[in-house]
């Protein structure tokens, strides 16, 4: 299978056979310049030449080089892209970053193993998911104050965002005023978070 972006073209059977160091260092640049191409065409200009479980797999082949080559380990972190220049800035209150995948039960074993520490749960106790296969869309953080929408901004480049509030008011299903309830849950959910 080969991709192509101008004149350059990844191979998957030259990526996986056995390699010299020098060799990986290559690969490692092909596949992270890439990756910041893909990321560029689908971040900046709202395109994709490749699907989104392609993508991933060229971000899983890049780790597991690195994986094997720690001496040339760098990995690719990169999250979002500069927000446009179209929108009005908005600086993230805590850095708005990106969901990592799952490709097998392993992958989730280890996020499952992860949420427990972070929430500080025992083995033992219940955790309820609901999963469903990846649907490309758009990660927002909303604001409210004294319980009114205020802002709602796009991922951007993870510490800055797309001012879209206006765009934000326009859909349905996101409240423009909380109620008490809502308030409460928020209140309980950042009070274990912080």
């Amino acid at each position: 299978m080969f991709l192509r972006r101008k004149s350059s073209r990844i191979s998957w059977s030259s990526l996986l056979r056995t390699k010299t160091s020098s060799e990986c260092c290559n690969d490692i640049f092909k596949l992270k310049s890439f990756l910041r191409i893909q990321d560029n065409i689908y971040n900046a200009r709202d395109e994709a030449y490749i699907a989104d479980s392609e993508f991933d797999l060229f971000k899983q082949v890049l780790q597991t080089i690195e994986k094997f080559n720690p001496n040339l380990a760098e990995t690719y972190t990169e999250v979002g892209a500069k927000p446009s220049t179209r929108f009005a800035k908005i600086p993230h209150a805590k850095p708005m970053l990106s969901l990592d995948n799952a490709f097998n039960e392993k992958d989730v074993v280890e996020f499952v193993d992860r949420v427990r520490r972070f929430l500080m749960l025992d083995k033992d106790e219940k955790l309820d998911f609901v999963a469903e296969p990846k649907i490309d869309g758009l990660s927002l953080t909303l604001r409210y104050e004294r319980g009114w929408l205020v802002s709602g901004a796009t991922r951007g480049d993870g510490f800055v965002g797309e001012d879209v509030t206006s765009n934000v008011r326009t859909v349905s299903d996101i409240p423009k005023r909380l109620r008490a309830k809502a308030l409460l849950r928020f209140a309980k959910c950042a009070a274990k978070s912080t």
